[in-house]
């Protein structure tokens, strides 16, 4: 095909050898070429193509790039598309058919396929939709915008905030601070008063002692005998008094040195040495606030019916979780499994309850059986993967009924208990948020801060998570809605008897343990159609658990075997399987 921005006549670009190019002015639909005004004329004349479609230039450069890329004649055969495959979706020439669709059964003719495509529903309901999804990004994009406003306010609030703290730290540390500045002044002014009263006192004592000093030289001059030997007496008194003064004042502690120091408080120094942020900064995410409806994203159109890809999906079996003969665990009780689960890293685990207890049983990659994890009170009803190590379990005693506990499965221990406002049936989590199915309304967790929000009267005995969507299970139906309890499709029919525990694969096609009809069926992702891919011929008898590992496109099933007891009584003991889809 020329190329979509050439103007030129395609015959005299082929022909003329001169260098010299004649504009077109039309453009062959059948022939995809562009022609001249005088091509043109001999294209209508010639007996080949004279009954050919054609429209001007102008108009097929109107057409969007894509679609002047589609062309009517095949890539690898060089022919013209005379008919369509209804299985992969696709236009084939004559070639095509021994080539590569030789098994393919829903061959249709491309004339019949095409009829009125222009003025067929779907091209009203694509304008819709083009139009609706427009709406929507705009509405999006406003909210972002708005998010973005919000974010800036409260980023300058947190600002205030801090600097707030800031100034009320300061403040504080400011009065504490003159607080024991004025103790020292008060102490040290204190300490001064003392030594300068005893200044005093010592300066008199001294000025006596000088005064009797200076009148010594004197007596002895001029006193006579017994003047001078009484005064000697005086003087000998007087200063025995003032000895005796110092030794009392020695003795006494008033000439003890007298050292001013401070001692910072603990807690104050802690600030320093523990204290090493001002804080943390937190994105904290709740459920978006923003309601979009995006029309038929989940109930497709199809210009032309093609196999579903649920009539693709063949599971192969490629393992049975087994247990060891002389496992201990066994000898005691037969398995009745509620649920299982395939974990990231590839092994599997089981729960098996009765009426009495509830063991969490862990197997490795192989299948094989490795410890039992955790054993619980009462009928628990589901488990689910959270994250890391950690699972979520329902609790089944008789207080617990409400409750779900979060299991670490390399300590066996129950690291946290939700307490909700219903019965615990269904779990299901993608890491960030846990759905908790009840008989009357559900649960959303979120993970993060552990906050609820209640969909009311939103029924799930079993329930699944993908790509923000949640499914369930009541007595009769299967159903799909929003995080935000939005109904998107409700499915019924009469091959799936009671569904059970329920998983989804990368498709998000709908897998379900069917208990009373014995069979696993698949519910197409836009809830329209099923089909049972799984059933008593492959071995299956009452399925209550199944899930999917998305990453590698493998399946486990629970399914019922009968014992021979050696007793009138026949017993049962569930088996698991794994499958490869």
């Amino acid at each position: 095909m020329a190329s979509s921005d050439m103007k030129i006549c395609s015959l005299c670009y082929e022909d003329d050898d001169d260098g010299s190019f004649t504009d077109a002015v039309e453009w062959c639909i059948e022939c995809e070429v562009f022609l001249c005004t005088d091509c043109g004329k001999h294209h209508k004349k010639s007996r080949t193509s004279k009954d050919h479609k054609t429209m001007s230039t102008e108009d097929y450069h109107e057409l969007p790039k894509f679609m002047q890329e589609i062309s009517n004649q095949c890539r690898d055969h060089k022919k013209k598309f005379d008919l369509y495959c209804s299985f992969h979706a696709c236009p084939c020439c004559v070639t095509c058919i021994t080539d590569t669709h030789q098994q393919c059964q829903e061959m249709k003719s491309l004339s019949d396929v095409l009829e009125q495509v222009k003025s067929s529903a779907s091209v009203q309901l694509l304008e819709n939709d083009l139009k609706d999804m427009k709406e929507i990004f705009e509405e999006i994009t406003k909210h972002l915008n708005s998010r973005m406003e919000t974010s800036s306010i409260q980023t300058q609030k947190a600002a205030e905030n801090i600097k707030s703290m800031r100034k009320s730290i300061d403040d504080y540390l400011n009065k504490i601070e003159k607080d024991i500045l004025e103790d020292l002044e008060s102490k040290q002014s204190k300490l001064k008063s003392k030594i300068n009263t005893l200044l005093q006192q010592l300066t008199q004592r001294a000025n006596e002692i000088s005064q009797l000093q200076s009148e010594f030289s004197k007596m002895t001059q001029y006193a006579t005998d017994l003047q001078m030997y009484v005064g000697l007496g005086e003087i000998e008194k007087t200063t025995s008094q003032a000895a005796e003064y110092i030794e009392d004042l020695k003795s006494g502690g008033q000439f003890d040195e007298n050292y001013i120091e401070v001692t910072i408080s603990s807690e104050v120094q802690s600030i320093l040495k523990d204290v090493k942020s001002f804080g943390d900064i937190n994105i904290n995410t709740s459920p978006c606030s923003l309601q979009v409806k995006t029309g038929r994203k989940n109930q497709a159109q199809y210009l032309v019916p093609t196999i579903s890809i649920i009539e693709k999906i063949k599971p192969s079996m490629l393992r049975q979780l087994t247990m060891p003969e002389e496992s201990d665990y066994l000898s005691v009780k037969y398995l009745d499994i509620i649920a299982c689960r395939i974990l990231p890293d590839g092994k599997y685990l089981i729960l098996d309850s009765d009426s009495l207890s509830s063991h969490l049983l862990l197997f490795g990659n192989d299948g094989i059986f490795m410890r039992d994890v955790k054993t619980l009170t009462g009928y628990s009803s589901d488990i689910c993967f959270v994250k890391a190590d950690t699972v979520a379990v329902t609790l089944g005693s008789s207080k617990e009924k409400k409750m779900t506990a979060l299991v670490d499965i390399e300590s066996k221990k129950i690291i946290k208990k939700i307490r909700l406002s219903h019965f615990c049936y269904g779990l299901a989590s993608d890491g960030q948020i846990m759905v908790v199915g009840g008989n009357e309304k559900s649960t959303i967790v979120n993970l993060n801060d552990m906050s609820e929000t209640i969909l009311e009267g939103v029924k799930a005995y079993c329930v699944a998570l993908f790509k923000g969507n949640i499914y369930g299970t009541t007595v009769d139906e299967v159903y799909c809605i929003e995080s935000s309890g939005t109904h998107l499709w409700t499915f019924k029919h009469h091959d799936i008897g009671i569904p059970g525990k329920l998983a989804l694969d990368k498709n998000c096609c709908v897998y379900i343990a069917c208990k009373n009809n014995n069979r696993i069926v698949v519910v197409s992702h836009d809830g329209q159609t099923c089909k049972t891919i799984l059933s008593e011929a492959n071995g299956i008898k009452s399925p209550k658990a199944i899930d999917i590992n998305i990453e590698t496109g493998t399946m486990i099933v629970s399914s019922q075997i009968s014992i021979d007891s050696g007793d009138s009584d026949c017993k049962y003991n569930h088996k698991a399987f794994v499958y490869k889809l």
